[in-house]
């Protein structure tokens, strides 16, 4: 019909606003890259990127207290799609999970009507995807199936439970945090509930102790600080220590094992729980902002810190090369007299504080957990404001002075080392923007390769929720033929501090804020598409006049201009404004004072009507008027004085003389000839309920008709005028419906009490109506006189309506109390959107939008394009046999790649191995991000091991690049053998100097007997006091640990007491034995039999020679690979850094990863880490063969007809199916 496109379709949504109080921790950062929050009973979903409002989900009854994305670290295939899955807990207990992407939800869980305290997902996947763990008050724990709402078991405990913490490296270990301490269990598992009540913990303090006294001169402070022993006790402390009641939170540090976090207001406490003791404490100066929240790290040892000012802040461990020395002997100090032996966390980085006030101030922050280098806040009056960590490199003379040590950018970038000159992006996450702190004994290389860089934080992303209400709310005029090129759906919104918002309703987005009023808004009327009136009263009096302020305003320019001059200062408080139908004139109300008529085209008064003016209830414009006829005469008149000819008689009759004499003297003028003005009418009503008919034109007014008031209508309060049909409504509830035509009135009690306001709907012939009450709205028909829907504030409903409007025929909006504008359909149902549907004016990166198939076949798309030589980004030139919408789908999302993302994928020097990494940042793909680093880094070293083996290589290179570069300690189990010794050394060190009391005293010498440090270990035994009941004991000990020699006697001895020892169940005490001579290999295996493998791998790996050591590890993964343990993601790691590469391509190959294992068989064969022989050719290709299959299930035919290729026999018949249509097409 229109040569042109205009958007102006308008999809139902929800504008939201300012936060309740129960909102203050349901906010969370998912791996898809999306942030959800709680608003009210709302849950708004938005893009971390873009900070565009995605989705708005509505179905909680009450307001929301937690939302949690569920996790992504599985395998993903078509059987186990990327899929936006979402859970929010509310006020009454009400658990629900969302499909994100579809607004559905797809189950509700409820145990008590007793708000959630805690909700998380089980990391560990391997399992099941769907299990989410819940503390229902007071002092529940509940394992739900998150799929299908069963409750899998449900245990009690003694305390009430406050929140939770899951080991981030061990699935089994929870941690509760209760009103009276804290709770370790275990033996936490989805099978059944943890036996027994966990081993209870209290903590004194850290109050009682002198930090806080002595904390006024800086060297005061250290001394204090090192004094801080914050006792952990089994016993419940007595009465003058303050337990764990101010104690904000507990976490676990993902960075190393076995580290917890306590966040008091005013410290950090991290605890070292091999020795539960306090090992580094973080402590704010007396004139510091108190902790509100702490994110811990997993890349890198640091904390994101949110303080009550609203200020983010970021701490990074400082490094130790010059605190411990790794010898036998005393540990040999640095130059500082006093160093504070403890973990230090220097503030490297911090954003702006934001303005806190009564209203206004910041709830919680997350943090992003795929790369870690943007934090979002969230502010209590619906503010998300997004800061994203950047770092620059700096010169060396420009080096800071506070002696903080500095910090240097990494060797390598996505796993792999990279030269001065290849494409990179250090702000990808935050390993690839500072390397690891050094550990203790390990010099920074003296190379000049090092960049030291700083860190500050951007904001790059704010989204700004609606005002606290009161709301007046005002739809611009409809659409028309004639204005639809220009057409815009704009919805001002006047707010209680004088100021209107104008938010556009295709996407959503405030479109202009305009600070125009000095007190509430009052009401809204458009006089035309880019311009309004709006008015605003102050608060009265004491004899009852207010400061009445009425602005015209022009929205391009946006500026605005007292309507009614000097007038308004001292009078009575204007009721409504009411603008004409042809946007002519203005009728202004007051409350005890006359009518005045106003001319909007020229802001001049018409008229200011006499004191004995009846009182105005309600006011109504006519949509009838007389500019067609004007317009008529107007154009015979033209024509008349153009033929400059005699008018006669008969034309006379037509064209009034008068008529002829006003345009000529209007022409004459100006070109004004446009603005005639019209005839207009307006109906109003007085207190009486009689009806007034009055006309205007020009600036004569003119009192038509008079209709006497109805005996069946109390006080009316409102009236509404389309075409043929009046409505009016009143005090009591009754709506009365006139048809003008047919001369006959309706009279509807709705008994719904004061009717507030009533409004037509727009379009030709449209007879809908809006009615709004105190306690709700209706939308009637007037046609047939019927209701069409209703909304009753209430049980369903948990809002109330402050005021309605159409925003186009078929959809209204609703303002309401609780902070937020909904635009909803005729039925007035809360509904959520498909997110697909919607109109964004930012394009965003989020795959798990698309369908399953097509998001499966764009990661494949990025991953390889091996066939035409050179990477592209233009789906359009694959054989990609999928419909042309899904094609348009698939570019749209790679055009949304930052510029950065895209050079990086089109670089050819961009590695496979790195390619993996990036693309699984890009999705947010938990297990795959674990599986790739590790992956690379232990390809990596491989063929550097390789390079150095050749003779002449050996001289170039000494052995140091691997140890620069180790894997990162947050990998544990999986780091380097040395690597993993020095930290655990430099750990025992820690917590040595930290004891305090003789049991953590004999945890050292244990752990010191284990890693092989005797001498140290010696000197800790003979400290034992003499009045000690284990003094005797310890002494002995000594004597043993130092007289043990290689004689077999004495050898065969201890073997026999350790084995005799582990029989009779003390096995710590047996393995010690046995490491002292050198038997740790058995001692790992007794462990194992034990059922203590963990303990095992740690041991082998600190004592035992890489082939002991991998036999260890080795019969580790077989436990982790059993049906019963089910931990194969784990043993696959576990198998990456022994570098047994073909094993874990077998292992993938047999779980089905079929992706992931012909990616890892490319990526192993280009560094040489598969030998080629009979048995691995045959599993090369079986696995690319599958992989074939599975990407021409997808529909990639190009990537399919490559693998099949090159799975050669195994996939001979699959590259003739793929081939075969294509010689069809050739035939034809």
């Amino acid at each position: 019909m229109f040569p042109y496109m205009v958007n102006f379709k308008v999809s139902a949504r929800t504008l939201t606003g300012a936060l309740n109080a129960h909102n203050k921790a349901a906010v969370d950062w998912g791996w898809q890259g999306l942030i959800a929050y709680g608003c009210h009973s709302l849950v708004v979903v938005i893009d971390s990127s873009t900070a565009q409002t995605l989705q708005v989900l509505e179905k909680h009854k009450a307001d929301v207290v937690k939302v949690k994305w569920a996790r992504e670290n599985y395998h993903h295939n078509i059987g186990s799609p990327y899929s936006l899955r979402l859970a929010s807990a509310d006020v009454n207990g009400k658990i629900i999970i969302w499909d994100v992407a579809a607004g559905v939800a797809q189950c509700e869980i409820q145990e008590h009507a007793k708000p959630i305290q805690d909700v998380q997902w089980l990391w560990n996947q391997d399992a099941s995807r769907d299990l989410l763990l819940a503390i229902h008050p007071p002092n529940y724990i509940v394992l739900w199936n998150a799929d299908t709402g069963t409750k899998l078991w449900k245990k009690s405990y003694a305390d009430n439970i406050l929140s939770f913490s899951f080991d981030p490296f061990d699935p089994s270990h929870l941690t509760l945090l209760t009103s009276e301490g804290i709770v370790f269990i275990s033996d936490f598992s989805p099978s059944k509930p943890p036996s027994g009540p966990g081993k209870k913990v209290y903590i004194s303090s850290p109050h009682s102790s002198p930090a806080h006294s002595k904390l006024a001169a800086a060297t005061g402070a250290k001394k204090a600080l090192n004094k801080v022993k914050i006792l952990i006790t089994q016993e419940k402390p007595s009465a003058e220590f303050i337990t764990l009641n101010d104690c904000l939170q507990l976490a676990y540090l993902p960075s190393k094992r076995n580290h917890m976090l306590l966040l008091y207001p005013r410290e950090i406490l991290i605890l070292d729980l091999e020795v539960n003791q306090t090992v580094g404490v973080i402590a704010i100066e007396r004139t510091g902002v108190p902790f509100l929240q702490v994110i811990p790290c997993f890349q890198r040892d640091g904390l994101f810190c949110l303080h009550e000012n609203g200020c983010i802040t970021l701490r990074v461990r400082r490094s130790y090369s010059s605190i411990f020395n790794t010898s036998n002997e005393e540990p040999v100090l640095s130059s500082d007299p006093d160093p504070v032996q403890e973990l230090t966390y220097d503030l490297r980085s911090q954003c702006d504080a934001i303005r806190v006030t009564k209203t206004v101030r910041p709830f919680s922050m997350v943090c992003c957990p795929v790369n870690e280098n943007a934090a979002a806040l969230v502010v209590s009056d619906g503010r998300v404001m997004i800061w994203e960590l950047k770092s620059a490199v700096c010169n060396r003379n420009s080096r800071n002075s506070s002696g903080v040590s500095p910090l240097y950018s990494p060797v390598s970038f996505c796993g792999i080392p990279v030269g001065v000159l290849q494409n990179k992006l250090p702000d990808l996450s935050l390993d690839n923007m500072i390397g690891q702190s050094a550990i203790a004994g390990e010099e920074h290389p003296k190379g000049s390769i090092l960049q030291e860089v700083h860190l500050k934080f951007l904001l790059t992303g704010l989204l700004s929720g609606l005002p606290s209400p009161q709301f007046a709310i005002r739809m611009c005029p409809p659409l028309t033929t004639k204005n639809i090129k220009m057409y815009q759906p704009l919805l001002a919104v006047g707010t209680g501090n004088g100021s209107v918002l104008v938010y556009h309703l295709t996407s959503g987005l405030l479109h202009k804020e305009l600070s125009i009023h000095s007190c509430e808004v009052r009401g809204i009327e458009w006089t035309s598409l880019t311009g309004f009136l709006s008015f605003a009263t102050s608060t009265p009096n004491n004899m009852g006049l207010v400061r009445n302020e009425l602005q015209l305003v022009d929205l391009p320019t946006g500026r605005s201009i007292a309507f009614r001059g000097e007038r308004g200062n001292d009078e009575s408080p204007i009721e409504m404004i009411k603008v004409s139908y042809l946007k002519q004139y203005l009728a202004v109300v007051f409350k005890d004072k006359p009518l005045e008529l106003w001319d909007v085209r020229t802001c001049t008064i018409l008229r200011e009507m006499s004191k004995n003016f009846p009182a105005i209830t309600a006011l109504e414009w006519s949509p009838s008027h007389n500019l067609k006829s004007l317009r008529k005469k107007q154009l015979a008149t033209r024509e008349a004085m153009a033929r400059q000819t005699v008018v006669s008689d008969t034309e006379l009759s037509v064209v009034e003389s008068s008529v002829i004499s006003l345009l000529q003297e209007a022409e004459s003028k100006s070109e004004l000839s446009q603005n005639i003005s019209a005839r207009e009418h307006f109906v109003f009503t007085d207190t009486d309920g009689q009806v007034y008919h009055l006309t205007v034109e020009g600036n004569s007014v003119k009192d038509s008709a008079r209709i006497p008031p109805d005996g069946s209508m109390g006080s009316i309060t409102c009236i509404a005028w389309k075409g043929d049909t009046l409505v009016l409504g009143d005090m009591d509830g009754n709506l009365n419906f006139w048809d003008l035509k047919g001369r006959v009135s309706r009279g509807i009690p709705t008994h719904r009490s004061w009717v507030r306001k009533i409004r037509f709907a727009p379009g030709k012939g449209n007879q809908k109506l809006i009615a709004m009450y105190n306690d709700g709205a209706e939308v009637w028909d007037t046609k047939e006189v019927q209701m069409v829907s209703s909304l009753r504030s209430g049980r369903n409903v948990t809002f109330r309506i402050l005021d309605v409007d159409w925003c186009t025929s078929d959809k209204v909006i609703l303002a309401s109390d609780d902070g937020c504008i909904r635009v909803l359909e005729m039925s007035m149902k809360s509904t959520c959107f498909r997110m697909d549907e919607q109109e964004l004016t930012e394009p965003v990166w989020c795959p798990y939008l698309l369908v399953p198939r097509a998001s499966l076949a764009l990661k494949a798309f990025l991953l390889h394009q091996p066939w035409n030589g050179q990477y592209s980004l233009d789906i359009s030139q694959v054989d990609y046999p999928e419909n042309e919408e899904i094609k348009t789908l698939l570019q749209e999302q790679l055009n949304s790649l930052s510029n950065d993302i895209k050079k990086l994928l089109l670089d050819p020097e961009f590695t496979l191995l790195q390619r993996c990494l990036l693309v699984s940042r890009l999705y947010g793909d938990e297990s795959e991000l674990h599986f790739w680093t590790v992956a690379a880094h232990y390809l990596h070293s491989l063929s550097q091991e390789k390079a150095v083996r050749t003779p002449a290589a050996e001289e170039a290179a000494p052995r140091e690049d691997r140890a620069n570069n180790p894997l990162d300690i947050c990998y544990d189990i999986l780091c380097e053998n040395a690597y993993f010794q020095k930290f655990q050394l430099e750990r025992v060190n820690l917590q040595e100097v930290k004891r305090s009391t003789y049991d953590h005293t004999r945890k050292c010498t244990d752990q010191l007997l284990l890693l092989g440090q005797t001498d140290r270990a010696v000197q800790l035994l003979l400290e034992t006091s003499a009045d000690n009941q284990h003094y005797y004991c310890d002494s002995l000990k000594a004597c043993l640990v130092t007289t043990v020699t290689s004689s077999g006697p004495s050898q065969s001895t201890i073997k026999l007491v350790a084995t005799n020892m582990i029989a009779n169940g003390k096995l710590a005490e047996g393995v010690q034995l046995l490491c002292l001579i050198d038997k740790a290999a058995d001692a790992c295996r007794y462990l194992q039999t034990y059922g203590e493998w963990n303990r095992a791998a740690w041991l082998a790996k600190v004592r035992l020679n890489s082939e002991e050591c991998a036999d260890v590890l080795k019969r580790w993964v077989d436990h982790l690979c059993s049906p019963q343990v089910n931990q194969k993601s784990k043993a696959l790691l576990v198998l990456l850094s022994l570098g047994c590469f073909s094993s874990v391509a077998e292992t993938l190959h047999s779980m089905r990863y079929f992706d992931r294992a012909a990616l890892f068989v490319e990526a192993c064969i280009k560094y040489g880490a598969i030998e080629v022989s009979e048995d691995t050719e045959k599993l090369i290709s079986v696995i690319y063969a599958d992989y074939a299959r599975s990407l021409k299930n997808l529909g990639f035919k190009q990537g399919a007809i490559l693998f099949a290729s090159k799975a050669r026999a195994a996939g001979r018949d699959l590259l003739k199916e793929l081939e075969s249509p294509r010689q069809e097409v050739t035939e034809e």
